[in-house]
């Protein structure tokens, strides 16, 4: 059976897990990965962390697949006359909440809910939009029954299924990153069906929205040679610069920049170009706000490569992607792997000597 690249991306979305809270989708990971690796396990941190092996002799080179797993949400911190005020777990734009359906995830049960604020005739201002302690979240209850099932501290995330657009495009909340993910996914199914030399170890990444700290400890402890990281990237709007925007359907984009080994990002585009796969250049002066910053220093550097999929309304809970720049990722880097050879390192590597000025 064919993978169906649809119905995973749409079960990982729909899954709630904010940074921190990975649970839930780490589960539904690991059941669609269990097929396509030989070992797999959760760290102390809670990255979900598969190997699948390569044919070459051992000891073997190791190439590391990064996509974080968690996404922006909420978390409850008063509660007021039933009311319920949030504050972000994650960059969240309090525009987008006005009227937005959440869910609450309380005690005993999850409760349907939405941000509210005052009409527009008795607001502070019809010119600005309400600030942060001006919207609340109404469950319908009153407050004594809302104190039994809502705690301060309690995840709230939002509502919102994903939909079906044309062209093969979806949209919904977490698609940052859970298409990387599904991008993962693919290309571990991909690969099972072929040789290749290196292990490929994939790693869903936990609390990349806060602060990234779990590319940290998974670069951390498995040792390997090189890191491609896939995450979200920007995608081109009514309202955004084209100068920062890349075209949604455009194929996946590679990074350029101090946070990239250049030859290594070259032999990306040798083989979108050797394969005919749409690729676009995105430029990246600094650091890459991806977990690709912190993985490239981990030990004693790890060679870096960055693979962004466009995405429209990013940290927005209508997010939209399209599906074709997901399989061209998941191809290339697939392409890109089973190309390896054992001593590609030394294709790439700096000059060890360096000879004095005659």
């Amino acid at each position: 059976m064919s993978f169906d690249l649809k119905a995973h991306l749409k079960q990982l979305c729909e899954t709630p897990a904010p940074s921190g809270h990975e649970d839930p989708v780490r589960d539904v990971i690991r059941a669609a990965w269990a097929g396509l690796v030989d070992d797999c396990r959760t760290d102390s941190l809670g990255n979900l962390i598969a190997v699948q092996y390569g044919t070459g002799p051992e000891p073997r080179r190791r190439v590391m697949l990064t996509a974080h797993m968690d996404e922006i949400g909420l978390i409850v911190a008063e509660i007021r006359d039933g009311f319920i005020r949030a504050e972000s777990v994650g960059g969240i734009d309090t525009r987008v909440l006005l009227h937005q359906p959440v869910l609450v995830h309380g005690q005993q049960r999850t409760l349907k809910g939405l941000f509210g604020a005052a009409p527009p005739h008795m607001a502070r201002s019809r010119k600005t939009y309400p600030e942060a302690d001006e919207l609340w979240i109404d469950v319908g209850l009153p407050h004594d029954d809302m104190a039994e099932l809502v705690r301060v501290g309690d995840l709230i995330t939002f509502d919102a299924p994903v939909i079906d657009l044309k062209n093969e495009r979806l949209a919904g909340k977490s698609m940052d990153n859970r298409v990387s993910v599904a991008a993962v996914t693919l290309c571990l199914d991909e690969l099972r069906r072929v040789a290749h030399s290196w292990d490929v170890v994939a790693v869903a990444t936990v609390q990349e929205e806060r602060d990234r700290i779990g590319a940290i400890t998974a670069a951390y402890q498995e040792p390997t040679d090189i890191a491609i990281v896939i995450d979200g990237t920007f995608a081109a709007q009514s309202g955004a610069s084209d100068d920062d925007t890349f075209a949604l359907g455009g194929g996946p984009t590679i990074g350029r920049g101090p946070n990239f080994h250049p030859l290594l990002v070259q032999k990306f585009r040798d083989a979108a170009k050797a394969h005919e796969i749409k690729t676009q250049v995105e430029v990246l002066p600094g650091d890459s706000g991806t977990d690709a910053w912190l993985i490239q220093v981990s030990r004693a550097g790890i060679l870096c490569v960055l693979l962004g999929i466009p995405m429209r309304n990013m940290h927005t809970p209508v997010e939209v992607v399209d599906l074709r720049d997901v399989r061209r990722t998941a191809r290339l880097i697939t392409v890109f792997i089973t190309g390896l050879e054992p001593d590609f390192l030394a294709e790439i590597a700096w000059p060890e000597n360096c000879e004095a000025p005659k």
